[in-house]
């Protein structure tokens, strides 16, 4: 969030050794502002389906304090997310993707993940799987009133054809982590709601 912070990173990486091997390189980006929103859709070879928006929460306390986590828990949908912008979404990241695979002559049948950065500028991508994303699948997927597995086998036999998604509702879930996490934890360890 700042420049002293970074200068902190940075040293606990590279002169405290905090990370070990995966602290040894350090990448300097960009600092973005905004709204974080993921979005996961399933891949045929040639269609594409979108499963519900979500946004998942990397910092460790609440009100967004602390150091950056895998995810300490996600909700689905986003309601801030329009139709515009999953549109936008698809133009710019999904789309271009897919034919640059096209164009290597690979088939890809499967799951695409998004996770991007809404900020004034407009949408920038900061990760990119091809999985399902976590946690924020433990909140999209509970919505499907469609069976997980038919989709999956029509994504597989390239068979999602112009199929729109169905769910209900909105979810969350809330990840519980063993004290020191995500630094040092003791593992085994209690996790206590009291």
């Amino acid at each position: 969030m700042s420049l002293e912070e970074a200068h902190a990173a940075i040293d606990d990486m590279l002169s405290s050794n905090k990370l070990g091997d995966a602290g040894a390189r350090v990448v300097i980006e960009d600092f973005l502002d905004g709204e974080e929103a993921s979005f996961i859709v399933m891949v045929d070879g040639k269609n594409v389906l979108a499963l519900a928006s979500s946004q998942d929460h990397k910092r460790i306390f609440d009100g967004d304090q602390g150091p950056n986590t895998g995810g300490m828990g996600a909700y689905s949908p986003v309601p801030f997310v329009s139709r515009d912008l999953l549109d936008q979404v698809a133009a710019e990241f999904i789309d271009p993707t897919l034919a640059a695979l096209r164009r290597r002559g690979i088939d890809y049948r499967g799951v695409l993940y998004a996770g991007l950065m809404l900020t004034p500028d407009g949408p920038k991508l900061l990760e990119y799987n091809c999985r399902f994303g976590d946690p924020e699948a433990q909140a999209v997927l509970p919505l499907l009133t469609d069976d997980l597995a038919a989709l999956a086998l029509a994504c597989c036999n390239g068979e999602l054809g112009d199929r729109r998604i169905n769910s209900h509702g909105a979810a969350c879930t809330i990840v519980a982590a063993a004290a020191g996490y995500p630094a040092a934890v003791e593992a085994g360890a209690v996790i206590d709601f009291g």
